[in-house]
């Protein structure tokens, strides 16, 4: 037998190969399960006791001589092609280029990112959802236009089930079964029964913060809200909070900031103005408090909502909100650098 091993050890010594097809023929030759190496292991099972150890090391060597030869023939062979040829042959028949970040999750991550710095963490919660969530325990009168098909979309002509129109019933949700403190932040898409325009569309996607302590005060929302414009476009942001009126939150207020185009000079874009409207806060109504089970004598809060479209609006400057949607590869292709 031990002939035969060093006879097949010279033999595959002296292989060539002119293609890769030739050295797979000769892999399955000597190194497949029926292949000459493979039969001398079969044999080996009928070798003396007192040679074994000997015969053993001798096939050993054999199989990683005929590995190491076969794996030597195409590498050469792979090489000759490339030199030969000038391409490189295990490459892609085509190019694959990297796809991009949508410029709404670039904003979302950034926007979720400050918060978490603040210490809020992420909650979300269902986009068909019920009446109590999305109305009654926010505050919402029975006959409040926001009830109105007009601007909700119902489920089946169910009144009592429909999809969200803003992530403030994920607030809710939260309040029922946490107990103070709550910080946290809902990002997600929300419906509503609106024209699709360059302004408006009948889906878009929010993020509302909320925040429920002991001795929570407006001034906790002003300065939460100017550290989160001057990250999100830079230092030299100034902030200005407008009264206003939301169901949930008593009082409540819009906020803008200072317009980046034309630095508060006045422009198209912030109609001579010099100030952009970006969201919508407040202190959280006790009715909202109580409503989820939380003790508003004992604990107060605040809540603020705004547009992840709006903001990438501001960021990017994209003047209509159907391009997010449209899946138009060359708008896609323009955030390539800031994914």
């Amino acid at each position: 037998m031990l002939d035969k091993i060093n006879k097949l050890k010279a033999e595959i010594a002296a292989l060539t190969a002119k293609d890769g097809a030739e050295v797979e023929a000769l892999r399955i030759k000597y190194l497949s399960k029926k292949g000459e190496v493979s039969a001398l292991f079969n044999d080996f099972r009928s070798v003396p006791a007192d040679q074994k150890k000997a015969m053993g090391q001798a096939l050993n060597e054999l199989k990683n001589a005929a590995t190491e030869k076969i794996n030597s023939l195409k590498e050469a062979v792979e090489n000759a092609d490339t030199e030969t040829t000038g391409i490189d042959l295990t490459r892609t028949a085509a190019p694959l280029p990297l796809g991009t970040r949508h410029p709404l999750s670039l904003v979302r991550e950034e926007i979720i990112d400050i918060f978490r710095r603040l210490g809020f963490s992420i909650a979300e919660g269902p986009e068909i959802e019920d009446d109590w969530h999305v109305f009654s325990s926010l505050n919402f009168a029975a006959d409040h236009p926001a009830r109105d098909m007009q601007d909700t979309f119902f489920i089946q002509r169910n009144p009592d089930v429909l999809l969200r129109t803003h992530t403030s019933s994920v607030q809710t949700r939260v309040m029922e079964k946490a107990e103070p403190p709550i910080r946290i932040i809902c990002p997600g898409r929300v419906y509503r029964n609106e024209a699709i325009s360059a302004r408006a569309h009948c889906f878009f996607h929010q993020v509302e913060a909320l925040y429920v302590d002991k001795n929570v005060s407006y001034a906790d929302l002003r300065q939460t809200l100017l550290y989160f414009s001057r990250e999100m476009f830079g230092q030299d942001t100034e902030i200005r909070l407008r009264p206003s009126y939301f169901p949930f939150t008593e009082p409540s207020a819009e906020m803008d900031i200072s317009c980046k185009i034309c630095g508060g000079k006045g422009c198209n874009f912030c109609k001579h103005t010099g100030w952009v409207e970006i969201l919508g806060c407040g202190m959280v109504d006790p009715n909202v408090l109580e409503a989820c089970g939380i003790d508003s004598k004992k604990y107060s809060g605040f809540a603020l909502g705004m547009g992840i479209e709006r903001i990438t609006n501001l960021k990017y400057q994209v003047k209509d909100l159907r391009m997010f949607s449209e899946n138009d590869k060359r708008f896609l292709e323009e955030f390539e650098s800031a994914r």
